[in-house]
């Protein structure tokens, strides 16, 4: 995979997680579950600005960032607290596996970059009741 279809793969990986997140988020009670709540309102922003970073790398290079879908497949389950966690981390996992290719097809500071967000989806991944992985992003 080259260094731009990787950025064009794991942009798209964003922008469904941005959407997902989006909708998780409207799911959940602020009053009810506000600590759930919080860390997918904090996953949200994220992963915005992570879809808007790799927006302006890939513009920058010449190239035309990939779009977004129109809507993307949505849980089959997210009435409980216990549900929009459980598909929250799924989220995380997948966007870990992107930016593990994101890593392996770059070099210097844009895989820098890559490593820290690969560190942080770790990070909320646990967050989200995740178990630890030793190479969080590889299969």
């Amino acid at each position: 995979m080259t260094p731009l279809e990787a950025e064009q793969a794991t942009l798209a990986g964003e922008h469904a997680a941005v959407y997902l997140f989006g909708v998780l988020g409207a799911q959940a009670s602020e009053s009810r579950q506000p600590d759930l709540y919080a860390r997918l309102l904090d996953a949200f922003h994220t992963h915005r600005r992570r879809r808007d970073q790799l927006t302006v790398t890939i513009a920058g290079s010449g190239a035309d960032p990939v779009p977004a879908e129109v809507s993307y497949d949505l849980p089959a389950a997210m009435s409980t607290a216990a549900e929009l966690n459980d598909a929250a981390l799924q989220v995380e996992r997948r966007i870990a596996r992107t930016y593990g290719q994101l890593i392996e097809s770059t070099a210097g500071a844009e895989r820098r970059w890559a490593l820290v967000a690969l560190d942080d989806s770790a990070v909320r991944q646990l967050e989200f009741r995740g178990t630890p992985e030793m190479f969080p992003g590889t299969d």
